[in-house]
Order: C-alpha cells, then sequence, then structure tokens
C-alpha cells in the first residue's frame, strides 16, 4: 500500500461523500434545534453506509459480476425514488407545519436509515474500481471512506444546523427540495 492508495481512498470519500454532506445540511436545516448526539448519529450513519457499500461491491464483483450489470443499471432509480419521496415528505410536511406556525418535523431513525441507503447506494460501484484489490486493501480503502464521510456529513449537519436556527421556517422546505434535487442528479447523471 502507497501513499497513493491512501489518497486516492481519501479522495474517493470525498467524492463519494458529497451526496450524504447535502442530505446532511438538509437535516440540520430541518432540525436546527438538534442535539450533538443525533447529529454524531446522523453522520455515523451516511459513514457506515458509505463504507459498507463499496465492500458489497466489492463482493459482488468478486461473486456475482454477471449480476452487477443489472442490478447497476437499477441503483440511480432506486436513489431517486427514495430521496424524492423523503424530499416531498419533509417538503409537504414543512409547508403544512409553516402555516400552522409550527417547527419542520424532527429527524426518526428509519427516516436516516433510508437516507443512509439512498445516498450511498452509488458506492455500491466502487467494488469495481477497488476489484483489484486485496481483501485487506478494500477493507481500508472503504474504513478511509467511511472516516471521510464521517467528518463530511457532521460538517454538514453543524452548517445546516447554524443556517437553520436563523431561517427556521422556510429551512424545512428548503432541505425537502434540496433532497429531491440530488435524486434527480443521481438519476441525470448516470444518463451521462
Amino acid at each position: 500500500m502507497t501513499m497513493a492508495f491512501f489518497l486516492n481512498s481519501f479522495l474517493l470519500g470525498i467524492g463519494l461523500a458529497m451526496d450524504a454532506f447535502s442530505v446532511s445540511l438538509a437535516n440540520g436545516l430541518s432540525e436546527p434545534g438538534m442535539p450533538w448526539r443525533k447529529s454524531i448519529l446522523c453522520a455515523f450513519v451516511f459513514a457506515a453506509f458509505q463504507s459498507i457499500m463499496p465492500l458489497i461491491g466489492y463482493l459482488l464483483v468478486h461473486t456475482a459480476l454477471r449480476y452487477f450489470s443489472v442490478i447497476q443499471s437499477v441503483i440511480p432509480w432506486v436513489a431517486m425514488l427514495l430521496l424524492g419521496a423523503i424530499g416531498l415528505h419533509m417538503l409537504l410536511t414543512s409547508v403544512r407545519k409553516a402555516d400552522e406556525g409550527e417547527c419542520s418535523p424532527a429527524l426518526t431513525g428509519k427516516t436516516l436509515m433510508v437516507q443512509g441507503i439512498a445516498t450511498s447506494i452509488d458506492a455500491l460501484s466502487v467494488g469495481l474500481t477497488i476489484a483489484e484489490d486485496t481483501p485487506l486493501q478494500a477493507l481500508i480503502c472503504a474504513s478511509i471512506v467511511g472516516l471521510t464521510t464521517f467528518g463530511i456529513c457532521l460538517a454538514g449537519v453543524h452548517l445546516g444546523k447554524t443556517v437553520g436556527i436563523r431561517y427556521q421556517r422556510p429551512a424545512g422546505i428548503a432541505g425537502g427540495c434540496i433532497l429531491i434535487l440530488i435524486g434527480l442528479e443521481i438519476l441525470i447523471t448516470s444518463f451521462l
């Protein structure tokens, strides 16, 4: 393992974490009073999924490569549907709550898990890029991706909370729109 391996793994982590960062930002926007423990949990969930998905992709490449191409074509659609549904729910709930003068709904564990899956499902394809690595190298790469994602997502939640406190009424609406746009971006870039 060379310095280039570690640098590539870190850069891969940054690239993979961008969707999770945006969703973390949206979560912070929609729940500006989120306690630190929940912020850490949010970042941890995204990091865990971003670490696990490349390993699953690695296993798929080594065990079921012929089925992987079928799965890979469906990934953007699944991510778009999951993020779109969560974003639409957040948007509609925030509009209703804003009309009633209430805050946006709190982030639930179920929603966080779906967000983790939706933002990391594209990381399955990383299994193709690390297919030539040894199992130990794949594990180290996935760990670096996870640690990178954790830091980026924790910063995203904190930034969202900071902005959300100032602009609490439109924050939930913005968070829902961000999730919908991320879902559309994932789908559109899959065609390019």
